[in-house]
């Protein structure tokens, strides 16, 4: 199968100038198929607190009431993604930038209440493999903006993270696909302060382990959620890195020890 490679890039690399170039300067190196999942959390809260918006969030996931979805759709789907665009047709990059509802790509139910009522965030049910195929065979490069629909009309604010892994999963059915969540580490630190800290292989034991010890927490619990997932589930390699080692293959690699 061809190979597909899907970025999801979130965190300081989203909105800082310099690091953002320096992931766009990679992607467009990436030969062949690829597909780019963006986030842009920090930019929301920033536009929230402008407009006097309260944020909540809760083990790294964002409680979303009828104004915050009014800020991240704007923002998500708006300022970032149509940023992100622009640069990489700057760099000759044919770039397409989409949310869930263009073309019906992702469809998403409203979370259900539980313990948390999360507000308007969305569950992926159902991923349109057949037209993102068609862009990509026409060698478009889709960006996708963290946002889904319900078919009913409404906008779901969904995790980027488990957007790109639900991508992945469904186009590992035609594609031999590499899932790199690139933020601003070089990979999974077991010391926050230590930048050379990375754990190069990480299996559900040890995320476990980590995560009741504090060492993994917040942010990183999510990607690592939905990285296991699409490793599960037909991905062939997910790699938790940054821009700069998107071509080495360096970070922290996610793997299922036998």
């Amino acid at each position: 199968m061809d190979r597909l490679t899907i970025i999801k890039v979130g965190g300081k690399v989203v909105e800082e100038p310099e690091s953002l170039k320096a992931l766009l300067d990679q992607f467009c190196r990436i030969s062949g198929n690829k597909i780019l999942v963006h986030g842009g959390g920090r930019a929301a809260t920033n536009i929230a607190n402008r407009l006097g918006i309260q944020t909540q969030m809760v083990n790294g996931r964002r409680i979303t009431d009828e104004a915050m979805l009014e800020v991240v759709t704007m923002v998500y789907g708006g300022l970032v993604n149509k940023k992100i665009v622009a640069n990489l047709q700057a760099r000759g990059c044919n770039a397409i930038g989409l949310t869930g509802a263009d073309l019906d790509l992702i469809r998403a139910v409203k979370r259900p209440v539980d313990e948390i009522d999360f507000g308007f965030v969305g569950d992926v049910e159902d991923v349109n493999a057949r037209d993102l195929r068609v862009l990509i065979e026409e060698n478009a490069v889709p960006v996708i903006a963290p946002l889904t629909h319900d078919g009913q009309g409404n906008l779901l604010n969904t995790n980027a993270d488990t957007i790109a892994s639900e991508i992945a999963i469904e186009l590992s059915n035609y594609y031999s696909v590499y899932l790199f969540y690139c933020f601003e580490k070089k990979g999974v630190l077991m010391d926050p302060k230590d930048e050379n800290s990375i754990l190069y292989d990480l299996d559900p034991a040890l995320f476990q382990k980590y995560q009741q010890d504090g060492i993994i927490s917040e942010g990183m619990i999510p990607k690592l959620e939905t990285g296991f997932r699409a490793k599960r589930n037909g991905a062939k390699e997910v790699l938790i890195t940054n821009s700069d080692n998107i071509s080495s293959g360096r970070g922290t690699r996610l793997v299922f020890n036998k």
